[in-house]
């Protein structure tokens, strides 16, 4: 075996360690928080919520019958070392929620069960989806879908399942509050995804129009250290060319940004986003 086959081989034990460790802390906000409330995080799990409680089956095996149709309709479809680490994921998943599910639950407030259980179902999951991995179910759904239609989009795939599956855990079961906090459970997860996943280095972006470009792009460097670039643009109600000074900045400088650019020129135009991450000096590295 050559050293890059090593490195290869290195990589996919690595992305099989995460996603057990992915599937384990899942089946902690399951097991120990969300299943003994009745509370749903939507998709597949949803659904083996209401057979747990309706037929008392387990939820693993519940969520493995589930899946096999899935796997076998998308076998073809997604890459055979996806594949294979989705069933790692899967499986695991199933045998910890079983295993864990004989475990005293470790709060039966639904408030508290929906905040921590989405808090860990969310680092689970963006573990996995460092992993390059799934634990199957709606992930698995979205992929079908797609090739069905490949201008879809997964997002909102994902999102009217767990509607409907949240919708059907409250018919069910009947207890409008578990819909509720389940709704709770859900948004939180998928925050912890975006910061885990996405990264925490949210910043802004300022954009400048003003006569006073370069007083402006000189003063923020030396009083704030941040740098800025020109582009230049033309304004279609004025019919007038204009320098437009680009920022990115970190939120705690703002209100000093605009203190600079308001004392130098009060009739500049100024424009602030969000900006998901900025890599480079004074920021995050690569």
């Amino acid at each position: 075996m050559n050293l890059k086959e090593k490195i290869q081989m290195q990589k996919i034990i690595l992305e099989i360690l995460g996603t057990i460790l992915g599937a384990f802390i899942i089946a902690v906000a399951v097991s120990l928080f969300l299943l003994p409330n009745k509370l749903s995080s939507g998709g597949v799990s949803g659904v083996a919520t209401i057979t747990y409680y309706l037929f008392h089956m387990p939820m693993g095996i519940t969520m493995i019958i589930i899946n096999i149709p899935l796997f076998l309709m998308s076998i073809l479809k997604i890459g055979k070392r996806f594949f294979i680490e989705s069933i790692v994921g899967t499986i695991s998943l199933s045998l910890f929620i079983d295993i864990l599910d004989k475990v005293t639950p470790l709060t039966e407030d639904k408030f508290l069960a929906c905040i921590y259980g989405g808090i860990l179902m969310g680092i689970g999951t963006a573990i996995i989806l460092k992993s390059n991995s799934s634990t199957g179910g709606t992930d698995l759904i979205s992929y079908i879908a797609k090739t069905y239609k490949p201008t879809i989009k997964v997002g909102e795939i994902i999102f009217l399942i767990d509607i409907v599956i949240v919708a059907l855990n409250m018919i069910f079961l009947k207890e409008i509050e578990i819909a509720l906090y389940s709704a709770i459970a859900i948004y939180i997860m998928g925050k912890i995804i975006d910061i885990l996943f996405e990264g925490i280095y949210f910043t802004k972006l300022i954009y400048i129009v003003s006569d006073k470009s370069e007083e402006i792009a000189k003063e923020i460097g030396n009083t704030i250290g941040r740098g800025t670039t020109g582009i230049y643009g033309r304004g279609m109600y004025t019919n007038s060319d204009k320098l437009v000074l680009i920022c990115a900045i970190t939120r705690k400088d703002v209100g000093n940004a605009i203190q600079i650019i308001r004392r130098i020129d009060k009739n500049s135009f100024i424009i602030i986003t969000n900006s998901r991450e900025v890599i480079g000096a004074g920021f995050k590295n690569d």
